[in-house]
């Protein structure tokens, strides 16, 4: 089969992200053809003037939607798309010159019809940034699993650096309304129906993430409340792993608690883990402010993530109540 591309772009509210993106397309080291598809998510701040800037350097398409959440929104871009593979980018990622040449080499070497991209971090982003990242892919934290090539389990690709066949496409009806966690759930139905996904660990992208320490916070609270959504829908793929880092953070609660009693070896244990996070990110970064920042970051989505995942288990598998009316942000009502 003969790949046509066509990258499909979400954004909301996010121009100065689309413009950056857009000129990481013009550096493309590439004699592939592809298409671009941004779609506005019912933004009040409008990318369209920075879409038109760019219009007669690159084949790209703008829509505009009301407001229904990313996964609507990119099965919107989907079915607007004209090619018969469609690659999925957040907006706040930007891609290195050999990003579709990777693609096209891993998919025509051996092909399957959902891949997912690592996510690095840029010299020239923040140490806020980078410190996020490091949080967010290091063997040392849940993060690690989402790039590795040793992957635990079947990959799971997420949507900010996505890939997805127009017949798996059609064949699963794309993302659900849940978000986050549009994209693993999506990656386990395209299982069940017989499609099989993979990493390509060459093909990354820069991802900006969150910004602040409360954006960090919130995001990987939501990662922490829908896991136990989608371990109701799909059983088979529960995992004690998923429990880690609220164990963790109990765990060092009570590590300080105890040593109002004199038990310090508790808390040794985190001092050591801690230690190991800051010279592993100190060797990856190079910088010892980011170092720092990367313990910091860890607390952060270990915190948030496991009181998230904890409060979602309460109320989704022993209360037995409605994920939807319990947690009604985290649902999109599709167009």
């Amino acid at each position: 089969m003969v790949l046509h591309y066509s990258f499909v772009i979400p954004v909301y509210n996010r121009p100065d992200e689309i413009e950056e993106l857009l000129n990481s397309f013009l550096n493309q080291n590439t004699s592939l053809k592809f298409e671009i598809v941004i779609v506005e998510d019912g933004s009040d701040v409008s990318s369209e003037s920075v879409v038109d800037d760019f219009s007669s350097r690159l084949n790209i398409a703008y829509f505009y939607k009301e407001n229904s959440g990313p996964g609507d929104s990119r099965n919107y871009g989907m079915r607007k798309a004209t090619g018969n593979y469609f690659i999925i980018l957040d907006s706040d990622c930007v891609l290195p010159s050999n990003y579709l040449n990777e693609v096209d080499a891993s998919l025509k070497t051996a092909f399957v019809d959902c891949f997912g991209g690592p996510d690095a971090a840029e010299r020239s982003f923040t140490s806020l940034q980078k410190a996020i990242n490091f949080s967010m892919t290091s063997v040392l934290t849940t993060g690690g699993i989402r790039g590795s090539k040793h992957q635990v389990g079947k990959f799971q690709p997420r949507s900010f650096n996505m890939g997805l066949s127009k017949q798996a496409f059609e064949a699963s009806n794309g993302f659900g309304n849940i978000h986050p966690g549009e994209d693993p759930d999506l990656s386990i139905r395209l299982w069940h129906l017989g499609f099989e996904t993979k990493l390509i660990p060459d093909a990354f992208v820069y991802h900006k993430r969150r910004i602040s320490w409360s954006k960090f916070y919130t995001q990987v609270y939501k990662f922490g409340l829908v896991r136990p959504i989608l371990n109701s829908w799909h059983p088979e793929t529960a995992k004690l792993t998923y429990w880690f880092p609220t164990l963790f953070s109990v765990g060092l609660l009570v590590s300080v608690i105890v040593l109002l009693f004199q038990f310090k070896w508790f808390l040794f244990a985190y001092v050591l883990y801690f230690v190991l996070v800051f010279l592993l990110a100190l060797v990856s970064t190079k910088q010892i402010g980011v170092a720092c920042l990367a313990v910091w970051a860890i607390l952060v989505q270990f915190f948030g993530y496991g009181y998230g995942f904890l409060k979602s288990y309460i109320n989704i598998h022993l209360l037995k109540k409605d994920a939807e009316q319990v947690f009604p942000k985290l649902f999109f009502k599709s167009l």
